[in-house]
């Protein structure tokens, strides 16, 4: 174990956390958060109008209908929304003016989307169009700053309010970014969507499978157990297409049709994560019946924040981070936990996440709420607590035991001293 770690922190972690870190990756990450208010909004909605009993249908009425009005208009303008929110982040990250390199995006994404009759096509202006917006914004924003750099600009003189002089700033790199996409689309009549989708697809194809959703749950505990925010590294790359495979989704729940993608957003955060990155909320349960004093004062704090899937005090405080002992089950737990709710939805035996929740949403709660309203998803929750506790019993009482040795030292030492 100490000879992998060894290998992991020196060979494997360095790249990961330059990937994680990479500028591109984390104006993704920033700018997608700007539309998950809009998507949980959005997912109410969808829960209000669609729950699956016939008295709550027969009280809402009409009204039922009415309210996926509100979730086709959130979820219909999530590429828009990624890309206003990248192109304001990586422009801020290059310390240019966020709001040009905002709008400047947003303009070239809507180039990107019409059609063969040269009229704006609003159909993916949904998650069909966020790996579009993600390539359109880098290329805004980089034309931006190159102009930017080189001083090739329109500057007014002094005096003249920021946001003209910022205006005219613009002008040129606009211009080009334009110019370049209106060719590219319209002139020569290359459908850049279409192209980008094609090459994104074996991520897409990845990333809904047991394996691909197995790889990214061992590299996110794996980072975490370095003390490397392992979620937030890898989010950047997994986030679009999770949320990609939500919209779609949502829209197949609410046609009731059957929902297509098991791993969309919402699978591993609350599926996999119960109280936490490596289901810790489990761990921490073990450590408030513990006879250790360390661990069951620490088991009574930690407690509140791993309801609500935050288990830093945990990480930080058992601690989790390079503990030989716990590392086993802190990445075993996700593995098995995320093969049997791949395989539990895969056999619809519980339903597919359709609905946004926040990642704070404690478990039972979580998974009945994403998965518009299934009990069986809240049981199955509960159950995965269940399994997570046992499979970490044996280590945790190991570890224990050590704990429980130190503090009878200290105990003997207190005594003789006094």
């Amino acid at each position: 174990m100490e000879r992998f770690m060894d290998f992991f922190q020196e060979k494997m972690i360095p790249p990961l956390v330059k990937v994680g870190n990479q500028r591109h990756l984390m104006a993704i990450r920033n700018g997608l958060a700007i539309t998950i208010p809009f998507i949980i909004v959005g997912s109410i909605f969808l829960i209000l109008g669609n729950l699956p009993f016939d008295w709550w249908a027969d009280y809402i009425g009409e009204l039922g209908p009415k309210m996926n009005v509100v979730v086709n208009s959130s979820f219909g303008v999530l590429g828009v929304l990624a890309a206003l929110g990248i192109g304001y982040h990586l422009a801020k990250s290059y310390k240019l003016d966020p709001i040009t390199g905002s709008v400047i995006s947003f303009v070239a994404f809507l180039l990107t989307q019409v059609t063969e009759d040269f009229q704006l096509d609003t159909s993916k202006f949904g998650a069909e169009g966020l790996f579009t917006a993600i390539i359109v914004c880098m290329f805004a924003v980089e034309v931006l700053r190159f102009f930017v750099k080189r001083n090739i600009v329109i500057k007014l003189p002094e005096g003249v309010p920021p946001a003209v002089g910022n205006s005219f700033i613009a002008l040129i790199p606009a211009l080009v970014v334009m110019i370049t996409v209106w060719l590219i689309r319209v002139v020569i009549g290359f459908n850049i969507t279409d192209f980008i989708t094609m090459i994104f697809s074996p991520v897409v194809f990845a990333l809904n499978t047991l394996p691909g959703i197995l790889i990214y749950s061992a590299l996110v505990t794996l980072l975490w157990s370095a003390g490397i925010h392992g979620d937030m590294t890898l989010e950047g790359i997994a986030d679009p297409i999770y949320i990609q495979f939500l919209t779609v989704n949502t829209a197949a729940f609410i046609a009731h049709e059957k929902i297509p993608y098991i791993t969309a957003s919402g699978f591993y955060s609350l599926f996999v994560n119960v109280g936490g990155t490596g289901a810790t909320l489990c761990l921490v349960l073990l450590m408030i019946r513990s006879k250790s004093k360390l661990y069951k004062s620490l088991g009574k704090v930690s407690f509140p924040s791993a309801c609500f899937e935050i288990n830093e005090p945990v990480i930080f405080g058992f601690p989790v981070v390079l503990n030989p002992v716990i590392l086993v089950p802190f990445t075993v737990v996700p593995l098995v936990l995320t093969t049997l709710s791949y395989f539990m939805m895969y056999f619809d035996i519980i339903g597919r996440p359709v609905a946004m929740v926040p990642w704070t949403m404690p478990p039972i709660i979580g998974p009945f709420i994403a998965t518009g309203g299934d009990w069986r998803a809240a049981v199955w929750s509960a159950v995965e607590m269940v399994i997570a506790a046992i499979i970490y019993y044996p280590f945790f009482k190991f570890a224990e035991k050590q704990q429980l040795e130190i503090e009878g030292k200290e105990e003997n030492l207190n005594t003789v001293q006094a």
